[in-house]
C-alpha cells in the first residue's frame, strides 16, 4: 500500500507498506505510533488521512504526519456515545440520534486519546447534547464552538408510527365484526320483530 510522511522540519517521504501489517496497526486503535522509512530511523506520527476504496471500503492510500513529542498538535479522534440504554428518553421509548461522530483535539502526541466518550445516559425526550456537555481527558483540548455542536439528540417516536398503530387497531376491530367463513350473516329485523327477508308466499 502506498503512503506519505509529511514533516515540517523535513521533507514528504513516500513509502510503501504491507497492507496486512497497516490493518493490524490501525487495528490497535492507537493515535500515535512510530514507522520506520529506509533505515531513517524510527519517526512518531499520526494518521493525517486515507483513502478508502468507494465500495469495499479497504484503505488504498495513507498520509501520515511526523509529529515531535514536546508540540502539542490538533487531530481528529472518534466520539463515541455510553449510557445509551440507561437514559430514561431511550427506556420510554424515543429516538436516540448520534448527530457528531468525530471531534477536532489539541494535545501533545503522546496524550492524544483513542476515542472520546460522550454519556447520554440522564438524556430525556426532547433533548439535545452540545459538545459543551463532554468532558475531555487530561491535557486534552476539544475544538470548536463547543456550544452549538449537537453530539446527540432523543426525540419522541413519530407521528407515522402513532398512525400505523390507529390503523392497526381499526383493522382489528373491523376483523372482529367479519363474520367466520361458512356462517350466515344474522337477518335484519323489521318492525314488528319480522323478518326482513322476503320469499315467503304471497296471500
Amino acid at each position: 500500500m502506498p503512503g506519505i510522511v509529511y514533516g515540517t522540519d523535513r521533507d514528504s517521504v513516500s513509502f510503501k507498506v504491507n497492507s496486512r501489517r497497516l490493518r493490524a496497526v490501525m487495528a490497535e486503535g492507537h493515535a500515535l505510533f512510530d514507522v520506520e522509512v529506509n533505515g531513517g530511523g524510527r519517526q512518531p506520527v499520526i494518521i493525517k488521512d486515507q483513502q478508502r476504496h468507494p465500495v469495499r471500503g479497504f484503505v488504498q492510500h495513507i498520509d501520515l504526519l511526523r509529529v515531535r513529542l514536546d508540540e502539542k498538535i490538533q487531530a481528529t479522534v472518534p466520539l463515541e456515545l455510553e449510557g445509551t440504554e440507561d437514559a430514561p428518553g431511550v427506556r420510554e421509548g424515543g429516538v436516540l440520534e448520534h448527530v457528531t461522530r468525530e471531534v477536532t483535539i489539541e494535545a501533545l502526541p503522546t496524550a492524544i486519546p483513542d476515542r472520546i466518550l460522550a454519556n447520554v445516559a440522564k438524556m430525556g425526550i426532547a433533548e439535545t447534547m452540545t459538545l459543551d456537555s463532554v468532558s475531555a481527558p487530561a491535557g486534552v483540548e476539544i475544538i470548536g464552538e463547543l456550544e452549538e455542536i449537537v453530539v446527540a439528540t432523543i426525540t419522541a417516536p413519530s407521528e407515522i408510527e402513532a398512525e400505523e398503530e390507529i390503523e392497526e387497531e381499526t383493522e382489528l376491530v373491523g376483523e372482529e365484526g367479519e363474520v367466520p367463513e361458512g356462517e350466515e350473516a344474522p337477518a335484519a329485523e323489521g318492525e314488528g320483530g319480522e323478518s326482513a327477508e322476503s320469499g315467503g308466499d304471497e296471500g
